[in-house]
């Protein structure tokens, strides 16, 4: 082991006294002298310097001392997230703190969504909120031809009125949000305002908008996609009966128990295209739903 030691130092020293004369090795520290000379040749002595002290390597360390070379691979995957800034977000320390934080922010949301103006409410009831204003002369009237983008959504915890704050998407279309859409802007929903297939309340709440505008609707049930019938309008608040009561499950007094297939009008458009969607629809078309309408042309 003693001459394989010696093998490498010296090696090193001759490859090193080759390349330059500039180059002095100390014995005692066992380290390497860069002098001023040829100062200016020292980047390209270091390239064939590491090219020699490979090839010395190679044949030295991988043979003679068994020692494996360093190997590369090509690992595919996330680009890991950038820096934060420092004083870029409070982070908590333990539950409790995590916790009051929570809340700090939940209560800062709830005061933004309270302090918005109430909703407007159009011709036939429809309650609607202006999210961006459209531009142009053109205002969509009842018999327009228009082309829009959509998003139907299930209500969030703090939609206090029906229209404000997030929801989870149904279905939509122009978005980008479905299988069969490629890009958000490439496909449109087109229909005709007051055509009889068209959810009252979309028809409702188009009158008035302008080409580029965002509009947010409440979409009720009987507005929407539940069928005009008294057996479907029997919950609370509602005028029909509600239907025959087939299980043995306890029910909660006012509540109704109607077959899905029997209330749900599946000829009315807009209507989602994918069976997923179909079935989410069906969970959800008796309930107050919100939905997000932009308004791409408007056809005459």
């Amino acid at each position: 082991m003693g001459s394989i030691r010696l093998v490498i130092p010296v090696t090193i020293f001759l490859v090193s006294q080759f390349l330059s004369g500039s180059y002095a090795y100390n014995c005692s520290t066992n380290k390497m002298k860069v002098s001023s000379k040829d100062f200016e040749l020292q980047s390209r002595r270091k390239v064939l310097a590491r090219a020699a002290f490979s090839i010395a390597g190679t044949s030295l360390v991988g043979k003679d001392l068994m020692i494996p070379l360093p190997a590369y691979a090509l690992v595919k995957g996330v680009a890991p997230p950038p820096p934060k800034r420092k004083g870029e977000g409070r982070k908590c320390v333990n539950v409790e703190e995590c916790q009051e934080m929570a809340e700090k922010l939940a209560a800062e949301e709830d005061a933004k969504v309270r302090a918005l103006p109430p909703p407007d409410v159009a011709s036939k009831g429809t309650r609607y909120r202006d999210i961006e204003l459209g531009s142009g002369n053109v205002s969509v009237i009842d018999g327009d031809t228009v082309n829009i983008m959509y998003k139907v959504l299930k209500l969030g915890k703090r939609s206090y009125d029906g229209i404000s704050g997030e929801g989870t998407v149904v279905f939509s279309r122009g978005y980008g949000l479905e299988d069969d859409e490629s890009a958000p802007g490439q496909d449109t929903f087109e229909c005709v305002v007051g055509d009889p297939n068209v959810i009252n309340a979309l028809s409702d709440g188009l009158v008035g908008m302008k080409v580029g505008g965002t509009r947010r609707l409440s979409i009720l049930p009987q507005m929407g996609w539940e069928k005009p019938s008294k057996s479907c309008d029997g919950g609370p608040g509602g005028s029909g009966n509600g239907g025959e009561l087939k299980t043995d499950y306890v029910i909660v007094p006012t509540a109704t128990v109607v077959a899905s297939e029997t209330c749900f009008d599946q000829t009315k458009i807009p209507f989602p295209k994918a069976y997923a969607e179909q079935r989410r629809m069906a969970q959800r078309f008796d309930q107050s739903l919100l939905m997000e309408v932009t308004l791409v042309k408007v056809g005459r």
